[in-house]
């Protein structure tokens, strides 16, 4: 086996173990029999309905699962926002796709709406926004047109997050006030997986072009005149990496809330592990994005007597490893 599949079979075995740690820790402690024998009787449809069946299946589960999957969505997105604008810096946030996302659930927050409205009002303020920076950039033709959308997205996501910080300041404080704030900090306490099933197809139809064009995200890395000479159609390319990105992002944001840094952090630390080769580096993302997602979730329901908000807990684990790298 090549040095690349030795790391991802590293990884892949990291993220098994930890997967198997965040079952069984918590306020209930399930052990390796208790899972065990929750999965055999679930098989042969011989299931008892007592706190573990309840805790495992309701709250554990789908916990997990959400944390593998908008981690490894995140990095994803952030992997090829930063190949793609060929730019350390960018992230996930950088287009205003988190911004946009936030205010679109809380505007039906504020309306009263049903959480199942919430998210798709989220997924919809992520996509309109990334519309709206994409099109204002094309009038921008004369200057860096990455360069352009870079700083659009910066001032589109800061008017989005003024008008965040209006609807807090109207929202009712005892029913929806509390509802914003924990959204906007982040977390998976309250996922469900009905949340993943209406979010996973959608974050699949983004990752399936990133898989397909992968090799042509590398090309996308050159300056666009190189890339040109090398027979690849820039603007169309970039559309379609944009487009992919950004329903990933939307959707992850759509049912956890804002959660920084994993999407800017976890792009370098695969990057220094297996390289700068999309191919390598998207799979890696993947695991690394889950792995540290999931770790740190289960960090924030077990280390305090209450449980810690996860957008802020990232928030302070993060950026001291961003300071190293």
């Amino acid at each position: 086996m090549s040095k690349v599949g030795l790391k991802i079979s590293f990884f892949t075995l990291l993220l098994g173990v930890i997967v198997f740690i965040a079952l069984g820790v918590g306020k209930y402690t399930l052990t390796p029999e208790d899972i065990g024998s929750l999965i055999t009787q679930w098989l042969v449809g011989d299931e008892v309905q007592d706190t573990a069946y309840t805790v495992f299946w309701h709250i554990r589960l789908p916990r997990v699962l959400a944390a593998i999957v908008i981690g490894a969505g995140l990095s994803i997105a952030g992997a090829a926002y930063q190949g793609m604008f060929r730019n350390p810096l960018v992230s996930p946030d950088i287009l205003g796709v988190s911004s946009g996302a936030a205010l679109g659930a809380l505007i039906a927050i504020f309306l009263d709406f049903s959480i199942l409205h919430i998210q798709l009002f989220a997924f919809i303020g992520g996509v309109a926004v990334v519309t709206l920076v994409y099109s204002l950039a094309r009038f921008a033709r004369r200057h860096d047109p990455v360069l352009s959308m870079v700083l659009i997205g910066i001032a589109i996501g800061t008017l989005c997050g003024a008008g965040a910080s209006l609807l807090k300041v109207l929202a009712d404080p005892y029913t929806q006030l509390p509802t914003i704030t924990f959204w906007l900090l982040g977390g998976l306490s309250t996922t469900t997986l009905a949340d993943l099933a209406s979010a996973l197809p959608v974050m699949f139809c983004g990752l399936l072009p990133l898989i397909l064009l992968r090799w042509r995200m590398n090309l996308l890395s050159l300056p666009d005149e190189e890339a040109q000479a090398l027979g690849v159609n820039v603007q169309r390319n970039r559309i379609i990496f944009i487009l992919s990105a950004t329903l990933i992002t939307a959707s992850a944001v759509s049912i956890s809330g804002i959660i920084g840094w994993v999407g800017l952090v976890i792009p370098h630390i695969s990057r220094l592990i297996i390289g700068p080769n999309f191919a390598r580096l998207l799979p890696l993302s993947v695991l690394l994005g889950a792995a540290f997602l999931l770790l740190t979730d289960t960090l924030a329901r077990t280390i305090a007597p209450i449980e810690l908000t996860l957008g802020v807990l990232t928030c302070c684990i993060v950026p001291p490893f961003f300071l190293i790298l």
